[in-house]
């Protein structure tokens, strides 16, 4: 119960990595405030996993790319929950585009949500988490798209480039006050979407599993683990750090043979 009466603020929890996030910090009896635009979704997550756990959840509703939405969500989390104790800034979008093709809407659309909010969260966050001054701990969800990328990606490739970086200025402004703030750089992750979409095809399945050494997609329980680490006491000597959770894939220099047993079980 590394978590029992801490307040954790995850944005983009309603699905996904996000509620993954939500329901690993609440089995370790944190209380969970959903930051989600996804009202129906985020309002079923934060009740189910308030009675499954038995933690204090609530939902809010924020586009945490606007300033005045970001400040005032916080605000009333501040209130409900008496304080935070740990920022999970997960929201982000994928937008794909060939890189001669992308439009400005398109590319300022995925900074701000996948990097303007990280700063607009860490920033009121952090502040309150000073003013209070008992520390704290934020986890940024970046991705190793920072390590390599595709030539379809590129807004969402500079987005989490930005992430790293960001992470480690917060890291280093934020560490005077007891503050810790590191990242996750997810690799391929099955998804609700990404299941019944993408990955609902074999040979998709099979190309990508060729260039992860494990030879499995990640879940977001996998993403998880290391989000609960970087923001437990376990990692009180680690900030400023970012940690790939990619099965190996950021590393590799050659494909993997995928056995047809292998591929049913992913």
């Amino acid at each position: 119960m590394r978590m029992k009466g801490k307040n954790i603020l995850i944005t983009g929890a309603a699905r996904s990595i996000g509620r993954a996030c939500a329901e690993r910090f609440a089995e370790e009896g944190g209380n969970i405030a959903v930051v989600d635009m996804l009202e129906e979704v985020g309002q079923k997550t934060a009740s189910e996993i308030a009675e499954k756990f038995g933690v204090k959840t609530a939902y809010y509703k924020c586009d945490v790319g606007d300033k005045t939405e970001v400040d005032s969500t916080v605000d009333q989390v501040i209130e409900d929950f008496g304080h935070i104790d740990v920022l999970v800034s997960n929201a982000g979008i994928q937008r794909r585009g060939d890189f001669l093709e992308v439009t400005e809407e398109v590319f300022d659309e995925v900074i701000r949500t996948n990097l303007k909010s990280m700063y607009l969260v860490g920033q009121k966050v952090g502040k309150h988490m000073v003013a209070r001054g008992e520390g704290g701990a934020i986890v940024n969800m970046s991705s190793t798209s920072v390590r390599m990328t595709m030539p379809g990606i590129s807004p969402y490739a500079t987005s989490k480039g930005g992430v790293k970086t960001l992470t480690n200025a917060m890291a280093l402004s934020l560490a005077p006050h007891g503050i810790r703030v590191n990242a996750v750089g997810p690799g391929t992750i099955l998804t609700d979407l990404s299941r019944d979409g993408l990955f609902s095809d074999a040979e998709a399945r099979r190309k990508v599993l060729t260039r992860i050494p494990m030879r499995r997609l990640g879940e977001g329980r996998d993403v998880a683990g290391p989000v609960l680490f970087l923001a437990s006491e376990d990692s009180a000597y680690i900030t400023g750090e970012t940690i790939y959770v990619d099965g190996g894939r950021s590393g590799l220099n050659y494909n993997v043979e995928i056995p047809d047993d292998i591929l049913e079980k992913a």
